[in-house]
């Protein structure tokens, strides 16, 4: 779906309480291309620095779709193994710095996430969303499959229903599946409600000791120490079958449909 009123890019504002606020944004459903993934990367690696930021919120913009995942025009433009790898590196990266930097980050997921959508939101500390922020992991559907994502999505939602998502992958979860299974802490009406309960909660932790929150956030993340290495080698098997056959042609049904 084409949103004309969504201006390709990421922004960042802090505010007075040292609240970060983090939102990409693409007019094709929030999708991520490699320019918007590694703008992403960059300014989350930027605000760990930052003593001033006391807790991070990421969002996209507008107030329908959170995100569509990967951008089909890049996958299909791939051309060598190099190239995907450079292309899903643009998840990784994204992942991994979240993970990275001390301070804790609230997702703000509006609407549905389809893929790289769900590895983000996965990836945040602690993530709030409305009833309309379904989930799917479509990779299997287009001859990949969620390998870059999968260990953030496995890590909050468990290898069952991490499975479940990534073989049915044509079918999308409801935020209330989403929410039982771990990825969402709870499920507003609405995004008036969404922006309420964040606002509340960023309000909160900008108050907490930060100190203690960067500690709190390593014992979150133990044991993901070799995500690096891990994610890069995810990355390489992704950007080996998107150059299949099977993958091309399926990615171009899709398109068309």
């Amino acid at each position: 779906m084409l949103d004309a009123g969504l201006n390709e890019g990421v922004s960042l504002s802090v505010d007075s309480r040292g609240v970060a606020y983090l939102t990409f944004a693409h007019p094709r459903s929030n999708s991520l291309p490699g320019a918007v993934l590694a703008a992403l990367a960059d300014a989350v690696r930027g605000l760990g620095g930052r003593s001033d930021v006391k807790v991070v919120v990421l969002g996209s913009a507008g107030d329908r779709a959170f995100c569509a995942g990967a951008s089909f025009d890049e996958l299909v433009a791939i051309s060598d193994e190099e190239e995907g790898l450079r292309f899903f590196m643009g998840f990784a990266h994204v992942i991994n710095a979240l993970r990275s930097i001390p301070q804790l980050v609230i997702g703000r997921v509006q609407g549905k996430a389809v893929g790289g959508g769900v590895g983000l939101a996965a990836a945040t500390d602690y993530c709030l969303a409305t009833r309309f922020a379904a989930v799917k992991l479509s990779e299997l559907a287009v001859g990949i499959g969620p390998f870059v994502v999968g260990p953030a999505v496995e890590r909050k939602l468990g290898v069952s229903a991490m499975s479940q998502l990534a073989v049915d992958a044509t079918a999308w979860r409801s935020a209330d599946w989403a929410q039982s299974r771990g990825l969402y802490a709870d499920v507003l009406e609405d995004v008036t409600a969404l922006d309420a309960a964040v606002e509340a909660l960023a309000g909160r932790l900008a108050a907490s000791n930060p100190e203690a929150m960067a500690e709190l956030k390593r014992v979150f993340w133990s044991g993901c120490e070799d995500w690096d290495t891990l994610l890069a080698a995810r990355a390489a098997v992704s950007g080996r079958l998107v150059l299949s056959d099977f993958t091309r042609e399926a990615i171009a049904r899709f398109k068309a449909g």
